[in-house]
Order: structure tokens, then C-alpha cells, then sequence
């Protein structure tokens, strides 16, 4: 197994608190364990980089973000190896949804099977009119959406939908998938990339107070995975965290003042 890589396959840059991730393997951008490495240290890199509010996947080119995995790679390796493959990746776009940063799925192009699965572990989709379709039709290759697919397309739909979109393997357009609730937002062809900046800039200091955008979508994936008690708790203890900070402070005088606020870096 190869660990250390000369392709360069996600490309990572960071300018005014948002962190660009782009999958860079044309024409499909499909993934492997090379790959799904390289993003994983992106990740990491946007977590710990106190500058960075906002991370934003996004595929090179424009036909798609993500066709997924490499078929012909899954073809050439052994059962043991796609083991621990599903399990880097199920590693990886965990991490991707814990961190507490607002993470925004650009979805310029077809975004189908692995690449469904990676949009849905973030937090916000956002799809170009007409630019493709969204699915996991891994039933037919005789497989399932092994990269959380099951659980999070379960999640973001209802049961049966999630059911009847995996099992009959249909892709449908952003359009639909906006319909459906699967994506967010549809934004027109002209100026699509300028206007998903602007909207990821919107939560960059000093828009938005970037730990409460932080620490909301944090209460909200944690305590999505406990009991209702226990959900609550963590609830209060981001809150308590908030109610320390300087944001809260000028968010609260603010609204007195009858002002907008104006909220720090850090």
C-alpha cells in the first residue's frame, strides 16, 4: 500500500478565514486511499489554522465534484485491503463532520456514490443549476454506500426515501435533491463559484460570530448521536462556553445598542 504520494490530488488554500479544499483527480475527481489521505490532511490543516472559519469542498473542473472511488482500483485490490479503504474514509469525513467549523459543500457538478457521501458529511450543500446529479447507486456493483452513505443519506432524508434512492440505484437532478431537502441551496450557472464565496464569507468575522457557528453545529452533531439528556447537557456546556466569550458580549450590546455587531477573529 502506497502511504506517501508525488500527485498532488487535493489542492488546498486559505484566504479570508475560508479554507478551500478542491478534489483535483480529473475528470472525475474519483477517490482513492491516496487521495482520501491527502484530504484527510487538509482537514486537519484547516482544524488547527486559527485563521480559518469556514472550510469549503469544492471538485476541480466542471463536470463533477466527486464520482466517488476509483472502481478500477477497487477492482485490483484485496477484500482486507478495501476493509481498512472504507474504514480510512469513514474516518476521515468523521473527522471532516466534527470539526467545529462550518463546512460548505460546493457542488459544481455530478456528485454521485462517494462523493454524495462525502458532500453529505458537511454541513451546508450547495449545487449549481444544471450542473448534474446526485446518488448513491452502489446496488448496482452489488455493494452498498460503504463511506457512511446508509447512515447519513438516512439521516438527511426520510427512511424510505433514503431506502428507495440506495436500493433502485436513481440519480436525480440538483433540482430535485433541493426539493427533497438533500441540498441546501441551487445557485445559477453565472457567477456560481462568486456567489458560494460570498455565502461562505457570511460566516467569517466580523458577519457572524465564528464560535457560536462553531459550537452550534457541534451541540448539533454530538447531541444528535446521545439521549436527549444527555443532548441537552452538551448543549449547555457549549453554551456556557459562548456566554465566556467576547462575541457574546458584543452580540448582547449590540442588541441593546441597537446596532450591528461587529465580532472578532478570536
Amino acid at each position: 500500500m502506497t502511504t506517501t504520494s508525488e500527485r498532488t490530488l487535493v489542492n488546498y488554500t486559505a484566504t479570508d478565514g475560508v479554507a478551500i479544499i478542491e478534489l483535483n483527480n480529473l475528470p472525475a475527481n474519483t477517490y482513492s486511499y491516496e487521495m482520501m489521505s491527502q484530504l484527510d490532511t487538509a482537514i486537519l490543516q484547516a482544524r488547527f489554522d486559527e485563521k480559518v472559519f469556514v472550510i469549503l469542498l469544492r471538485g476541480a473542473g466542471e463536470k463533477f465534484f466527486s464520482a466517488g472511488a476509483e472502481i478500477s482500483m477497487l477492482n485490483s485490490v484485496t477484500p482486507e485491503f478495501k476493509y481498512y479503504f472504507c474504514l480510512h474514509a469513514n474516518e476521515t469525513l468523521m473527522r471532516l463532520e466534527q470539526t467545529p467549523k462550518l463546512v460548505i459543500a460546493a457542488l459544481n457538478g455530478h456528485t454521485v456514490g462517494g462523493g454524495l457521501e462525502i458532500a453529505l458529511a458537511c454541513d451546508i450543500r450547495i449545487a449549481r443549476r444544471g450542473g448534474g446529479k446526485v446518488g448513491l447507486p452502489e446496488v448496482n456493483l452489488g455493494v452498498l454506500p460503504g463511506t457512511g452513505g446508509t447512515q447519513r443519506l438516512a439521516r438527511a432524508l426520510p427512511k424510505n426515501k433514503a431506502i428507495e434512492m440506495m436500493t433502485e440505484g436513481k440519480l436525480i437532478s440538483f433540482e430535485e435533491a433541493a426539493t427533497l431537502g438533500l441540498i441546501n441551496y441551487v445557485y445559477e450557472s453565472e457567477n456560481y463559484w462568486d456567489e458560494v464565496m460570498k455565502y461562505a464569507h457570511s460566516f467569517c468575522p466580523p458577519n457572524k460570530a465564528a464560535r457560536a457557528v462553531g459550537r452550534i453545529k457541534r451541540s448539533v452533531q454530538s447531541g444528535s448521536e446521545v439521549s436527549f439528556s444527555e443532548s441537552l447537557a452538551i448543549e449547555r456546556e457549549m453554551q456556557q462556553l459562548l456566554f465566556q466569550s467576547e462575541d457574546a458580549k458584543e452580540g448582547i450590546a449590540a442588541y441593546i445598542e441597537k446596532r450591528t455587531p461587529s465580532f472578532k477573529a478570536r
